[in-house]
């Protein structure tokens, strides 16, 4: 790893140290990738995290058409080992199958002794190819205690709709937990790049984080295939801490004193008056 941002001391009560490791995994090197996550888990505990949180099937590395029949099973028993060998809580994103032989990307949090306390399996699939070879979770994700601070689990694409974000504020979540793989361009069908893909990280992760008045943290592939730029997100809508491109540990504390200061300067979550779209008649004020 190059570089760890570090705002400072221990947890103190009402605060969880978290850690997202951005790097990325190689394609069907599962040990490879595993002992990597091993590897950053050591260096969060070095840094007081309570909790890690790593990029959207890292574990196998991404590209779907790949990886979609990997053994997420055996992966997630890794895993579990991983967090009770570190003391640490740990999000990470694996493939599921069911037995109708239907594939989901997957994310799981694992408590400090091996328990799989969650798993979370990704509503919204980003493009052809993802769609191609994985089923679409039906279910939202629970929200959790962990260390005093209520969290679910999105992946990816899913934060790109504030529905989603709001939805899981209004169910109670305090931190979302969200591995992703965004990759450096987009390209349409034409080969063309429609946009630039770090303005999710920049812009729109810290906007979902303002808008639904919780802390997010997102936690990508590196470059040179993805955006990079992971990112801790307060209820403000300020970025704690974020990453360049490269291999890279950043570290910020979740204060629940913060997130209850934010919902009482703006009551985002509770002002929200929906009312049936208008159209406007040409002539009308």
């Amino acid at each position: 790893m190059t570089a760890v941002q570090d705002p400072g001391a221990a947890r103190r009560d009402g605060h969880l140290r978290i850690a997202v490791l951005q790097a990325t995994g190689v394609v069907n090197s599962d040990p490879e990738n595993l002992e990597r996550i091993a590897a950053g888990a050591r260096e969060a505990r070095q840094h007081g995290a309570q909790l890690l949180i790593t990029p959207e099937l890292f574990a196998c590395g991404y590209a779907p058409k790949l990886v979609h029949g990997t053994d997420g099973t055996s992966q997630r028993g890794r895993l579990a080992a991983i967090a009770a060998e570190s003391g640490l809580g740990l999000v990470a994103s694996t493939v599921e199958h069911d037995d109708g032989d239907r594939h989901y990307i997957s994310a799981s949090l694992f408590t400090p002794d091996g328990t799989e306390l969650t798993r979370y399996r990704k509503q919204n699939l980003f493009g052809p190819e993802e769609n191609s070879v994985f089923t679409p979770g039906t279910r939202p994700p629970a929200v959790v205690r962990f260390n005093g601070v209520r969290i679910a689990l999105g992946i990816c694409f899913d934060v790109e709709f504030p529905e989603f974000v709001r939805a899981v504020a209004l169910a109670g979540a305090e931190l979302l937990c969200v591995p992703t793989a965004v990759p450096l361009r987009a390209d349409n069908a034409d080969g063309e790049h429609p946009f630039d893909t770090k303005v999710i990280p920049a812009m729109v992760v810290p906007t979902r984080a303002l808008e639904s008045q919780l802390f997010i943290a997102y936690a990508n592939h590196a470059e040179p295939g993805f955006a990079g730029l992971s990112t801790i997100a307060d209820p403000y809508g300020r970025r704690l801490s974020t990453a360049t491109g490269v291999d890279e540990l950043i570290v910020a504390d979740i204060n629940l004193e913060t997130l209850a200061q934010a919902r009482k300067d703006t009551d985002y979550l509770v002002r929200f008056a929906p009312s049936a779209p208008t159209t406007h008649q040409q002539g009308q004020q």
